[in-house]
């Protein structure tokens, strides 16, 4: 927990996310990281979010979660994008930078897309985030 919330540009990750910092794969020496718990069990930073959508039963855009803390840092991810209708679940798994333990708040965000429906509404009929000892 003493590295988190990483820098704007981000922490080099090992493993499946390592590919996502080229220039710094570059540099010698380099240190990277991997979001565990302090205890069992250890991968409660992956969690693993449902959402269901309510409002239209199609548009284009792009949901979003905002986690933010107890120290005031917050993040944001991307759940799905391009084309979203109310029929589907869609289903994310995120490895978190804020500690779970200190989370606060977690904000859904819908941003509609340019040549959308000026009248589309959207929101979140259900949003489930687990999280434990499989991720």
């Amino acid at each position: 927990g003493t590295c988190f919330p990483c820098p704007q540009e981000g922490c080099p990750m090992m493993g499946h996310y390592a590919d996502r910092f080229p220039e710094k794969l570059k540099r010698v020496d380099q240190k990277y990281f991997l979001n565990t718990a302090a205890d069992e069990p250890f991968a409660t930073w992956r969690q693993k979010v449902f959402i269901k959508l309510s409002g239209v039963k199609k548009t284009r855009g792009d949901i979003n979660l905002v986690y933010y803390d107890t120290q005031g840092n917050s993040k944001e991810y991307e759940v799905a994008s391009g084309d979203l209708s109310q029929d589907d679940v869609y289903t994310e798994y995120l490895d978190v930078e804020i500690n779970p333990k200190n989370t606060t708040k977690i904000e859904f965000l819908w941003n509609k897309a340019i040549f959308s429906l000026l009248w589309a509404r959207l929101g979140a009929e259900t949003v489930d985030i687990i999280q434990g000892a499989d991720g």
